[in-house]
């Protein structure tokens, strides 16, 4: 089988190309690079320098034109890169045109952002979904693979084939078939996290989805919000598989928190396909917790590329709750908050070191969950004994007692959609805020 070049193991210094395409400017292209430069830096790479260009159009052969890739040819060379790290995607015969004209590796920002999930891939979900979207990277890019073989006689000896065909069409066919084996394996991992999902949606209990551009502090957050110790670092791509954790909130309302996988710009669709059974977690979700790293300089195009993302999983109509993070790093500028105020009139600005924000946070979420849940005070006659027991399955008893007389009263919270089947048991009701007070209650 063929086995993909180990680009972090082999090469140490990273020469970056950003290319400005269509209406973006020189300061998109510059952007950009930055957050390339911080991906191969993750990687494991040293950049040691970069070029900028306009393009009109793709060039077929180099994707830019030949003076160009000479232009970046010699100065790769001058830098002395082993690899030049090319911000837009390359097609497969680019790259080998590249490769040969360059004489160095030549990889694409697709190729680094798979190659830094593999590293940061160990559940058997996450390494299959990786394997998977780096296989169907690779698969196309298979020729040539095997040119260092010398020519090859096949049948009775008659027939010349090119450099390495046989064994590369042997390769090809291995490798379709780990894919499909790979797309099988996922499919059975589908299941079972179809039945988790179904579990948790009988506890009752309403579900949120932390979303956002990669490191913006999504797992701190989690672990801030419900005191639990899930694996949160300052790196790109820190957690890739989905962490649900319980969060009491004060008026003892319940949620369960998912972090899900970070997302990035120029996220390859590859990834997005395999991972999308994670992804789903935010499809899935009552609502959304959008969060953003309010200390970047790039967090408007990261608001973009969220919604983006969102956008192209078909949640982006999802309820959300916008949350700007790391203002103990971002300060008090009040032009910076006048500015992301745009972005979101209701977004909440915390900082999960300080503890600022937190408790409005929490609040937020608590008017969330009483939109969608109501709590209520009810009475159920002794003799109907099956609505006692519905009410256990479909809400979450607050308190409850028996009467003398047998019947049942309880405070119970319920989602909104089963409130209608509890009105000939109603007593009272107060779906925004906490318990129903003593004094209204008979």
């Amino acid at each position: 089988m063929y086995e993909a070049k180990e680009t972090k193991e082999i090469t140490k210094k990273a020469f970056l190309v950003g290319l400005a395409e269509g209406q973006e400017t020189g300061a998109d292209v510059r952007e950009h690079l930055a957050e390339l430069q911080e991906l191969v830096r993750t990687l494991g790479l040293e950049t040691c320098g970069e070029l900028c260009a306009s393009i009109r159009e793709i060039n077929p052969r180099f994707y830019v034109g030949s003076g160009k890739a000479e232009e970046i040819s010699q100065a790769a060379a001058e830098a002395q890169a082993d690899v030049i790290v090319f911000d837009s995607p390359l097609g497969p015969s680019q790259q080998r045109n590249l490769e040969r004209l360059c004489k160095r590796h030549v990889i694409d920002r697709q190729e680094v952002i798979l190659d830094i999930f593999a590293s940061r891939a160990w559940t058997k979900e996450a390494v299959l979904q990786v394997e998977l979207a780096r296989n169907r990277y690779y698969l196309p890019r298979l020729t040539g693979a095997w040119s260092h073989l010398s020519r090859q006689r096949g049948g009775g000896g008659t027939v010349v084939r090119g450099a390495g065909e046989t064994q590369l069409e042997t390769d090809r066919r291995a490798l379709k078939q780990r894919i499909s084996e790979q797309e099988a394996e996922l499919a059975e991992v589908r299941k079972q996290r179809s039945v988790q999902r179904k579990s948790r949606l009988r506890s009752n209990i309403s579900n949120a989805a932390i979303v956002g551009y990669t490191n913006a502090g999504k797992s701190t957050l989690l672990n801030t919000l419900t005191g639990s110790e899930a694996y949160a670092a300052n790196q790109l791509f820190a957690t890739l598989d989905p962490t649900t954790r319980h969060l009491t909130l004060p008026d003892k309302s319940e949620l369960l928190l998912t972090d899900t996988v970070g997302f990035v710009r120029k996220l390859p669709h590859s990834l997005v396909e395999a991972f999308k059974s994670t992804l789903e977690e935010a499809v899935l979700a009552d609502f959304i917790v959008l969060v953003l790293d309010a200390s970047s300089p790039a967090v408007m195009s990261q608001w973009e590329t969220t919604l983006s993302v969102l956008s192209e999983l078909g949640a982006d109509q999802k309820e959300m709750l916008v949350v700007f993070n790391k203002m103990d790093l971002a300060g008090q500028d009040p032009v910076l908050q006048v500015k992301l105020r745009s972005l979101d009139s209701e977004a909440v600005f915390v900082s999960c070191v300080t503890g600022e924000g937190l408790d409005q946070l929490k609040q937020k979420i608590m008017y969330k969950l009483a939109s969608k849940n109501a709590l209520l005070y009810v009475r159920i006659p002794a003799r109907d004994s099956g609505a006692i027991a519905q009410l256990h399955s479909n809400g979450k008893i607050i308190n409850s007692h028996y009467a003398p007389d047998g019947d049942f009263y309880a405070t119970v919270r319920v989602p909104a959609t089963y409130k209608k089947k509890l009105e000939p048991y109603f007593v009272n009701e107060n779906i925004y805020t906490g318990e129903i007070p003593l004094s209204e209650r008979r």
